[in-house]
């Protein structure tokens, strides 16, 4: 990345991308309290967490414009390890996590999400688009009139404001107007001081009071792993939603290296390791957030309000945060997918309904998204096994058999089962040149082929079959077969 480039990705308009970041930042709130009391620590514990991630990775991020927090499956990653082994135990497996998010960077693994196919981005962000909508229905149960009042005055504010003007994102005027009316008339809502203590002073460094041995790192590293590969799923399922929403490219090997960095700096600070949120990135870019600043001002913002303004903070309304996060969970959902469902392709329907089902059901983000990935690759691979063609033709007493398409594991047996091992033809010609050997399977049913027609009585000659077109023939097939 040129320095020029990096010095744009700063935003071309301040005041835009810091009113933005603002907006951002009152939406971390209520998701990085709940999620904090998922893990078992402190609010305070997973605000501080998310102002360290949001400056560190605006500075050595990919992907100007997201949003990072403590928050998301990560937490539900490292509740276990918090509850059975302590703080301690978390603050080692963010570091050795933060450590594990930079090598895969550097190794540019990330070229991995080349696997994630259009229905499974879809319906990860229809997933979340539902989790989130389900996130705000505790504050709305149990709650007077009052709220379902506030709440539908927010809502007004945010998508009528933006028609007369929209100097100020609405949803910080939602915010300011809500809490005012409740400051000046009193009434029985609940407000995010009613979530936990909220911090009052500055984060410091932290020394990690833990062993090194053996059974410790055995005790951490399975949990480490998890969340390098949760955190690392969502920032970069998260970076590829921004990409589409902003027809623009971030470095995703900058994305993965600058969270690691983000997360060592957050374990330095004892703090839970985080990743890319992406209902906080939508509302972000749907009010002009497109930078580094945004992401910025989101952490910037975070500890001014923690540090200077809490007893404010304390007393904004859960209603306009609902608001808000019903406004995201809207802007988010991808509604074109619903029509969407009608004209395309059954298989490719099934496999963005599973990976929402599962993400429901399970409240894990990566697992939705694993599923949906394994259910593309068993499609694809019945899709390509489909188009293996083998015809045949007799030529006095020989038969020809050719064989047009990729032969792989899926396939293979098709070939098999195609040649008639009880023909009367003396010799038995296999025509390969249009077809492609890709494993170990499919040059294994050919041996097997050659070696039942030979077993036979029937003279075997192969034709077309390329030593060079995939080295796993040369290593797996005889002297005899490449001969031929």
């Amino acid at each position: 990345m040129t320095p020029a480039l990096y010095r744009r990705q700063w935003g071309e308009n301040p005041l835009r991308e810091v009113l933005a970041g603002m907006v951002g930042t009152f939406a971390l709130i209520p998701e990085v309290i709940a999620f904090s009391y998922i893990a078992g620590v402190s609010p305070a514990v997973s605000l501080f967490a998310s102002f360290v991630i949001s400056i560190s990775i605006a500075i050595f991020g990919g992907r100007p414009g997201m949003i990072s927090g403590a928050a998301g499956s990560v937490a539900l990653v490292a509740a276990p390890l918090v509850h059975a082994h302590g703080v301690q135990a978390m603050i080692l497996a963010t570091l050795i996590a933060g450590a594990l998010q930079i090598a895969f960077g550097l190794l540019r693994l990330q070229t991995i999400m080349r696997f994630v196919s259009a229905e499974v981005r879809t319906g990860f962000v229809n997933a979340l688009a539902i989790m989130i909508f389900s996130a705000q229905v505790p504050q709305m149960l149990g709650v007077g009139w009052e709220t379902y009042a506030l709440i539908t005055l927010g809502l007004v504010v945010i998508y009528l404001l933006p028609k007369i003007s929209d100097a100020i994102p609405s949803p910080l005027i939602c915010i300011v107007l809500l809490t005012a009316i409740t400051m000046l008339h009193p009434m029985p809502v609940h407000t995010v001081s009613d979530l936990g203590d909220l911090p009052t002073g500055l984060p410091h460094l932290t020394l990690l009071h833990t062993s090194f041995d053996w059974a410790t790192l055995s005790t951490v590293l399975p949990y480490a792993v998890a969340m390098a590969a949760v955190g690392l799923l969502e920032s970069m399922m998260t970076a590829s939603v921004v990409d589409d929403l902003t027809d623009t490219h971030g470095n995703q090997r900058m994305e993965c290296t600058g969270l690691g960095i983000s997360n060592i700096l957050v374990g330095a600070f004892g703090g839970i390791a985080g990743c890319g949120m992406i209902g906080q990135t939508v509302g972000n870019l749907r009010y002009g957030g497109c930078g580094r600043l945004s992401t910025f001002t989101a952490g910037a913002f975070l500890l001014a309000l923690m540090v200077l303004l809490h007893h404010w903070v304390g007393q904004v309304p859960m209603a306009a945060l609902v608001a808000i996060m019903i406004m995201v969970s809207i802007s988010t959902f991808s509604w074109s997918s619903l029509r969407d469902m009608v004209r395309q392709p059954k298989l490719s329907t099934l496999i963005m309904l599973v990976t929402v089902v599962v993400v429901v059901l399970t409240h894990d983000l990566a697992a939705g998204v694993l599923a949906g990935v394994l259910l593309s690759g068993v499609f694809f691979a019945w899709r390509a096994a489909a188009l293996l063609t083998i015809s045949t033709h007799r030529d006095g007493l020989t038969e020809i058999y050719t064989v047009a398409g990729q032969v792989f594991f899926a396939s293979a047996d098709g070939l098999y089962e195609a040649v008639d091992y009880l023909t009367d033809a003396d010799t038995v010609i296999l025509d390969l040149t249009h077809a492609r050997f890709w494993d170990v399977t499919s040059v294994q049913v050919l041996e097997k082929t050659l070696e039942k027609l030979r077993n036979h009585g029937r003279t075997v000659e192969v034709v077309g079959l390329k030593q060079d077109q995939h080295s796993i023939i040369a290593s797996q097939s005889d002297n005899a077969l490449l001969a031929m």
